[in-house]
């Protein structure tokens, strides 16, 4: 018997008959079958910039506007699920509360990231980071990937969540890259959310400025 993480009931693991006689380690489960059955993965037509879900094929509003800000160089973010309300009280629980132990129900709703030479976690500003005593985003994707930290963030006055729509877009750069010369080849910069882009089109500007020779790309668990 396991212990679901998000509703705290007991659940039993199913067995993978085609697991126990490869000799294949199967992977721990962190949450039980309903819960992980309000997480809805994106279906459908999606945004070819930042995977959000669209009515027709081609770019989102957001990745448009992106488009003419930066002269058709816009990120090509990977999500796989939608922005719902378990999602949301999910990253309540984990980031506004602290509660670490959630990392391994988002890590096992990611398990897989698609290939890079280097793997970029979102860090924290100073202060969260102190008061939560852990890297958010690092601490879930550590979980299965090797992560390269490339990026610093300055202080800020409120955390993007705390913000509305036109207050995340008006955010102004607090990221700066740490340069190291062996870094070329493919960077896949994490984050948890893509709500706007502002975070990770910030990230993608310092860590370009660092190695304008590298290819960046995102990877959002939801959009």
């Amino acid at each position: 018997m396991s212990k679901c993480l998000l509703c705290k009931s007991n659940f039993k693991r199913q067995i993978n008959y085609e697991i126990i006689f490869s000799f294949v380690k199967s992977k721990e489960k962190y949450a039980c079958s309903d819960c992980l059955q309000k997480f809805v993965k994106k279906k459908g037509i999606v945004c070819s910039g930042c995977n959000k879900e669209i009515n027709k094929k081609g770019l989102c509003s957001d990745c448009i506007k992106w488009q003419q800000k930066y002269a058709g160089n816009i990120l090509d973010n990977k999500a796989i699920y939608q922005y719902n309300e378990a999602f949301h009280d999910l990253m309540v629980q984990y980031k506004r509360y602290g509660d670490y132990v959630l990392s391994y129900v988002l890590a096992e709703l990611v398990n897989s990231l698609p290939k890079a030479d280097y793997y970029v976690p979102i860090p924290s500003s100073p202060s969260h980071l102190r008061k939560r005593g852990f890297e958010t985003i690092a601490s879930i994707y550590q979980k299965f990937v090797p992560l390269t930290d490339l990026l610093v963030k300055a202080e800020t006055e409120k955390a993007q969540g705390e913000k509305n729509r036109q207050e995340r877009l008006l955010t102004k750069q607090t990221f700066s890259a740490i340069r190291n010369k062996n870094v070329r080849g493919k960077i896949l910069l994490l984050d948890d959310i893509y709500t706007t882009g502002r975070t990770l089109y910030h990230a993608r500007d310092a860590v370009l400025e660092a190695y304008p020779n590298c290819k960046i790309n995102s990877f959002t668990i939801s959009r």
